[in-house]
């Protein structure tokens, strides 16, 4: 059981949707979520809910162009390039900053890309030296080879991007790879926030950001988590299961592998600790 409060986050004239899941008893620890493409946070309810029962407290936010902080059709996918992303995403956690609980980072899928390339980021050292833990759900910090982008077509879309940065365009994922839960599936196909809509700017960002961490696939991503150098670093698996873990088969399980990893680390002094849990 969690208690939820809606809200606003304000970035300069900008106003974007905001939630809070607390519990009902005293507060352990924090987690600040960064979703990923065409998502928003109250795809993550049940999850917070469960992770509030452990006392953590979950902030979290739609993001520029996505979910709630869409006002208007001509705002969807409009995220901008990685500097806006990255300083939007700085904002929210200094927001919450400091803190005399520990403070935990979770980045879903396009989301744990971006929080990797803000932690190697120096000009917000500051900021990640204040953290906790990473957390990384399912991250894309690559491409299966398959689904590499053409070269010929990359290079195209960057000269589009530099004549119509806000064009936007329809970047497409089928349902029936985010959960084995058809009800969820169904939930998914039928979500109206979920609109799969990139401008080329921001695609181009979301582009960078996933080629600079040279990783690709489930194998690649736990090899690029035990290439790091951090001392803690934890890689859990959940056999069978697909994307979107919070809203998949393994739920319980996860939810309860997570808290255990932020409650674990609530009582510890050391810093930018990294789990990455993958399907």
């Amino acid at each position: 059981m969690a208690i939820t409060t809606e809200g606003t986050f304000q970035i300069d004239d900008d106003s974007f949707y905001s939630k809070t899941w607390a519990p009902t008893g005293a507060v352990v620890a924090k987690l600040i979520l960064v979703h990923g493409f065409s998502d928003h946070i109250n795809c993550y309810n049940e999850l917070f809910s469960r992770l509030a029962a452990h006392g953590i407290q979950i902030f979290a936010w739609d993001q520029r162009g996505w979910g709630r902080s869409v006002t208007r059709s001509s705002e969807k996918g409009l995220t901008g390039g990685t500097t806006r992303v990255l300083a939007d995403v700085a904002a929210f956690i200094g927001d919450k900053l400091p803190s005399e609980l520990p403070i935990f980072v979770m980045g879903h899928s396009a989301g744990g890309g971006t929080i990797l390339t803000l932690a190697a980021e120096p000009q917000y050292k500051n900021l990640v030296l204040q953290i906790r833990g990473w957390i990384l759900e399912a991250p894309l910090v690559g491409f299966l080879p398959q689904q590499e982008p053409n070269s010929i077509a990359v290079i195209a879309g960057r000269l589009a991007c530099m004549l119509f940065p806000q064009k936007q365009m329809i970047h497409y994922v089928a349902p029936e790879l985010f959960s084995r839960d058809t009800a969820i599936v169904e939930s998914i196909r039928n979500d109206p926030l979920r609109h799969n809509t990139g401008t080329l700017e921001g695609l181009a960002g979301l582009l960078d950001r996933t080629m600079a961490l040279s990783s690709c696939s489930y194998d690649s991503a736990v090899e690029w988590l035990d290439r790091q150098e951090t001392k803690d670093k934890t890689v859990k698996s959940y056999e069978g299961a697909y994307h979107q873990l919070h809203m998949d088969l393994c739920l319980e399980e996860f939810s309860e592998d997570l808290a255990e990893w932020i409650l674990q680390r609530s009582v510890s002094t050391e810093q930018s600790e990294i789990i990455s849990m993958e399907g």
